[in-house]
């Protein structure tokens, strides 16, 4: 789920995402109705190549998604491809999805999104959600790819998943955070309840700042968040990474294991942000989009300003990332009804 970069991640990151331009007044007001014949900032005749494209992000200016939207975008205009960020932050990341959905798919515009809004909002608004993920959009290919951490404060007496899960034993309840109620992880902290035998109390927050502020000022006993919004903590000696949900060890943080290791294998899972189209997108129009994408998370100044906050760039092709939402659709299903979690709207 987007989260809000952490102050020190910020200050890393902060050379490379560069003032890439976004979508003025003008952008910001044009129709969601927009005619299929006419496509965003495109006059009639208008060549492609001259027009200036929109990256659509459900969320404000400053949060991950955001700023890895921006990194691309720098990218895409090196590569010349004018484009900018359009924000639409509201309902959870949906607004910027239902924005996209009526529009041509001539690839004026895109989205940038979560996974969480593809694959794990139709479990939870299966009655209101205003768009079916695969049906009303065309994959293009993940940007991006992070796993989540489970960290304690450095005061708190377990060193180990183990420990922790001997002390939540003893304790009878744990309060916990995920950045955003119903986010991914929400439901990992979910799943390490049920396969620890933990009474785990979630307590919701809106954004990782607040949830990571409070665990190291001991309002908090553990929290789940974005590994990059926790490592510069870790590091610093402010708070303690017992487990990451990635598939194997990562090389920046070899004596962190994994929850596949400490015995719960069913806790791996990472966040993916991808890029999709309109619905019925033609393949030209995807394979271009694909194309520069891919050229841009092949950059030294991408991979590296990635790296900083602990995520790495991810590619696939589009049939493929088609079929990774529809595997993972399914498989949040079961996890999602087992939490009981119901969202307010």
């Amino acid at each position: 789920m987007p989260v809000r970069i952490g102050r020190r991640a910020a200050i890393a990151a902060a050379a490379t995402l560069a003032a890439a331009p976004r979508a003025g007044a003008q952008g910001q007001g044009q129709s969601q109705g927009q005619s299929q014949g006419q496509s965003s900032g495109q006059s009639p005749g208008q060549p492609p190549a001259a027009r200036t494209g929109r990256a659509i992000v459900g969320f404000p200016p400053g949060g991950t998604a955001d700023s890895v939207t921006l990194l691309y975008v720098e990218r895409l205009r090196a590569g010349g491809a004018p484009t900018v960020v359009d924000n639409r932050p509201g309902a959870g990341g949906r607004l910027a999805l239902e924005t996209l959905r009526p529009l041509a798919p001539d690839g004026a515009a895109f989205v940038v999104t979560p996974a969480s809004m593809l694959t794990i909002y139709p479990h939870l608004y299966a009655r209101s959600l205003r768009y079916d993920p695969l049906a009303d959009f065309t994959p293009v290919s993940p940007v991006c790819l992070f796993p989540f951490g489970l960290a304690v404060a450095a005061r708190h007496p377990s060193r180990t998943l183990a420990e922790f899960v001997a002390w939540g034993r003893t304790r009878g309840a744990v309060d916990w955070a995920s950045p955003v109620p119903g986010s991914m992880p929400h439901f990992i902290g979910s799943e390490l309840a049920r396969a620890a035998g933990l009474a785990m109390t979630h307590v919701p927050y809106r954004g990782s700042a607040p949830a990571a502020a409070d665990l190291l000022g001991g309002t908090l006993q553990a929290v789940i968040l974005p590994l990059g919004e926790l490592t510069a903590f870790h590091r610093a000696g402010e708070a303690r990474l017992l487990a990451i949900s990635s598939p194997a060890r990562l090389p920046s943080l070899p004596d962190i294991p994994t929850f596949a290791e400490g015995g719960f294998p069913a806790l791996i899972h990472e966040e993916w942000y991808g890029a999709v189209l309109p619905g019925n997108a033609p393949p030209a129009t995807v394979s271009a989009l694909h194309a520069a994408i891919a050229a841009a998370a092949a950059s030294p100044e991408i991979r590296d300003a990635l790296a900083r906050i602990d995520i790495a760039p991810h590619i696939m092709d589009p049939a493929a990332f088609r079929e990774r939402i529809a595997r993972e659709t399914a498989s949040w299903g079961p996890i999602v009804a087992a939490s009981g979690f119901r969202p307010d709207d």
